[in-house]
């Protein structure tokens, strides 16, 4: 049988995170895709991730792979982060978008910027890639339960006032991973104190940048047009990212890799995605023809 979106997302699973998707419909990527294209108009994508202190490399990437993809299909597109993940964000989106930095405040403080924000963008959608969520307990906590709370905007609030949302996780801390609170505790490895706010779909994968691209290659037949970026420019931009001071999310190191994954084995899954899409379009793969 060959391989679906949600196996390739999936696959090199070094958390555990696999161990959820019986919790989640078959093709949970798919329907997150459709979902997303159901409404066209105005999007915010959430990212960034405070890790040892920098933004990480897992989250931008896929977000604004995402966001390009969005814009291709005429969608507006406006990024949601916070003063960790504002450099990182900025250097490597497109032209044609926005770069909203939501200050690091409480709760209710901030559900006062978002309801001003969701007030002038009107969006029919609101996504997170790579996104920390606030656990019960009001922090915001790594997967090593280190307290980043001091640095972490609370962009959950922009969550809990739309109800179309979207939620790509890989460790049971970020933004959507609430839909599954109690299985993520029950796991072992998982956080026991995990993120709890909810997202209408939630999408899981072994790196949330796969998550992201999945949502594209989704997308991508849904419209039958391939969307997903080349993977040049995606080394490109991780190179930027290292640059400006992004660290792998687990080593905490300034190196070009993604959640300890070097830039060959790690974009070896876009590549994978780039030929089922390829395949279901009746075309052929080759990256030389991607622009």
């Amino acid at each position: 049988m060959e391989p679906t979106i949600e196996d390739l997302i999936l696959q090199d699973d070094r958390r555990g995170i696999s161990a959820l998707r019986s919790q989640l419909a078959p093709d949970f990527c798919r329907r997150a895709a459709d979902f997303i294209a159901e409404v066209p108009g105005p999007v915010l994508i959430a990212t960034g991730f405070c890790t040892y202190g920098r933004a990480e490399t897992d989250g931008p990437l896929g977000a604004v792979a995402l966001g390009d993809a969005l814009c291709q299909l005429g969608y507006r597109v406006g990024y949601l982060t916070d003063r960790v993940g504002r450099d990182a964000v900025d250097a490597i989106r497109g032209p044609d978008t926005e770069l909203i930095e939501i200050p690091v405040a409480g709760p209710d403080a901030t559900l006062e910027v978002a309801r001003e924000v969701l007030r002038r963008w009107r969006p029919v959608l609101i996504i997170s890639v790579e996104r920390c969520g606030l656990t019960r307990s009001g922090r915001y906590l790594t997967m090593r339960g280190v307290d980043i709370t001091a640095q972490t905007a609370c962009l959950d609030a922009f969550f809990w006032l739309h109800d179309r949302t979207v939620g790509i996780g890989d460790g049971g801390n970020e933004i959507g991973m609430g839909n599954l609170y109690e299985a993520i505790r029950q796991t072992p490895g998982l956080p026991p104190d995990p993120a709890a706010t909810r997202v209408t779909h939630l999408v899981i994968a072994s790196v949330c940048n796969w998550g992201a691209y999945g949502l594209v290659a989704g997308l991508s037949l849904l419209v039958g047009r391939n969307l997903l970026p080349n993977p040049d420019l995606g080394r490109e931009r991780l190179e930027t990212l290292v640059r400006l001071g992004a660290v792998d999310g687990i080593t905490g190191r300034p190196e070009p890799t993604v959640d300890t994954f070097p830039w060959t084995r790690y974009s070896r899954v876009l590549e994978q995605l780039h030929t089922l899409v390829e395949e279901g379009l009746g075309a052929r793969y080759s990256p030389a023809r991607k622009e």
